[in-house]
C-alpha cells in the first residue's frame, strides 16, 4: 500500500468517530479561550501552561469517549452516579477547602472537583433510567428521578456551592423536561424550592442575590464582582481596549478574571464586536448540537443529547448573565473559555457524547 494510502486510512480511522462541524466550532471557541485567559493570567505562564495540558488531556478523552457507543454509555450509567455521590460524601468528609467552600479532593497532588462528575451523571443516569421505562413512564418514574437529582444536588449545596448545586438540578430536570414531564408540574416544583432555598441559604448567598438588584447598596463587598465587571465590558466599547490592554484586568480591579468573570476580561479588550462573535460560537453550538439531539436514533440518545445541549447553553447563559449584572453572581464558568481543568475534562467528554450519539447513528443508517 502506497504511504498516500496508508496515512489515508489511519486518518480516517482516526476521525471516524468526530464530528466535523462541531469540532470547528469548539475548536474555536478553544482558541478565542486560549487568547483572552493567556491575557486574564498574565504574567503567570505557569497556570496557562496547565490549562493547556489539561486540554490536551480533555482533547483525548473526548475522543475515547467519541469511539464509545452510546448502548455502552449507557451501561455506566449507574455506576458513575454512585461512584459521583460516593466521591462527594468523601469530599464532605475529608475535602480540601478553597475560597471557603469545601468542593475538592486531592489524590497524590492531584485535585479535583466531583461535582463536576455529577454534571454529566445525573443526566446519563436519568437517560438511561427512562429508557428501562420507555414502554411504561408514570408519575412516580418521575418522582423517583427527582430524588436521584436531589441526592447530589443537597451534598453538592452543603460544600457549599450553591451554583453548581442548581446546575446539576437543572440538568437533571432538562431531561425531565424532554421526558414529557409537563413543564407547568416542573415549574409548581422550582416556585416550591426557591423559598427553601433562600431559608437555608448562607448569608453571604443571600447577600449577593440582594446586591444583584441594587449592586451599589453595598460597592466594596457584596456589590463589588458586579459593579467591575460591568465597568469593565462597558468600558470596552464597540472594538475593545485591545488584547491585554484592559484596565480593570490588568490594574487588578476585577476578581475571578481567569475564571468566573473572563467574560468581563473579553468584552474589555474584544469589545461589542468581540461579544457579538462569541453569541455568535455559542449559538453555532448549540443549534449543531439540537440537531445531533433531534437525529437521535433512541430515547437514551435523545434525553442525553438534549440534556447535554441545555446543560452547555445553560452554562453559558448564565456566566454571561451574571457577568453582565443580569443574573445574580453564582459562580459559574464560561464553557471552553474560563481556567479550570475539571471542568474542560468534563465539557469534552460531554462533546465526545454528541460526537458517539452522531456518528454512531450514522453507522447504524447504513
Amino acid at each position: 500500500m502506497p504511504i498516500r494510502d496508508y496515512l489515508s486510512a489511519a486518518w480516517l480511522r482516526l476521525t471516524r468517530h468526530i464530528d466535523g462541524p462541531l469540532m470547528a466550532i469548539v475548536l474555536l471557541l478553544m482558541a478565542v479561550g486560549a487568547v483572552v485567559l493567556f491575557s486574564a493570567l498574565a504574567p503567570d505562564t505557569g497556570r496557562f501552561i496547565q490549562q493547556v495540558k489539561s486540554a490536551g488531556i480533555a482533547l483525548a478523552l473526548m475522543w475515547i469517549v467519541a469511539n464509545i457507543p452510546p448502548h455502552r454509555l449507557a451501561q455506566i450509567a449507574l455506576p458513575l452516579y454512585v461512584i459521583g455521590v460516593l466521591l462527594l460524601i468523601a469530599v464532605a468528609l475529608f475535602g480540601v477547602t478553597v475560597n471557603g467552600s469545601q468542593c475538592w479532593l486531592s489524590l497524590g497532588g492531584f485535585r479535583f472537583q466531583p461535582s463536576e462528575l455529577l454534571k454529566l451523571a445525573v443526566p446519563l443516569l436519568l437517560a438511561w433510567y427512562f429508557q428501562k421505562a420507555e414502554a411504561r413512564i408514570t408519575f412516580g418514574n418521575f418522582l423517583i428521578a427527582m430524588a436521584l437529582i436531589a441526592l447530589p444536588a443537597w451534598l453538592i449545596k452543603r460544600q457549599p456551592d450553591l451554583g453548581t448545586a442548581l446546575l446539576v438540578a437543572v440538568s437533571g430536570f432538562y431531561v425531565l423536561y424532554l421526558a414529557r414531564l409537563s413543564w407547568k408540574v416542573i415549574f409548581a416544583m422550582a416556585a416550591s424550592v426557591v423559598p427553601l432555598i433562600w431559608l437555608f441559604a448562607h448569608d453571604y448567598q443571600k447577600q449577593r442575590v440582594l446586591a444583584f438588584l441594587d449592586p451599589s447598596s453595598d460597592p466594596l463587598r457584596s456589590g463589588y464582582h458586579t459593579l467591575q465587571a460591568t465597568i469593565a465590558i462597558g468600558s470596552g466599547g464597540l472594538t475593545g481596549k485591545g488584547w491585554m490592554n484592559g484596565t480593570q484586568t490588568h490594574l487588578d480591579f476585577l476578581p475571578e478574571r481567569h475564571t468566573d468573570f473572563i467574560f468581563a476580561v473579553y468584552g474589555e479588550e474584544f469589545g461589542l464586536i468581540g461579544n457579538v462573535l462569541l453569541l455568535a460560537l455559542y449559538t453555532a453550538l448549540l443549534l449543531r448540537a439540537l440537531m445531533i439531539a433531534s437525529h437521535a436514533s433512541s430515547l437514551f440518545d435523545r434525553l442525553l443529547a438534549g440534556a447535554i445541549t441545555l446543560m452547555i447553553f445553560t452554562y453559558a447563559a448564565v456566566n454571561m448573565g451574571m457577568v453582565s449584572g443580569i443574573l445574580p453572581v453564582v459562580g459559574v464558568p464560561l464553557p471552553f473559555v474560563s481556567y479550570g481543568g475539571t471542568a474542560l475534562i468534563s465539557l469534552f467528554i460531554c462533546i465526545g457524547i454528541l460526537m458517539s450519539i452522531q456518528t454512531h447513528r450514522k453507522l447504524v443508517a447504513t
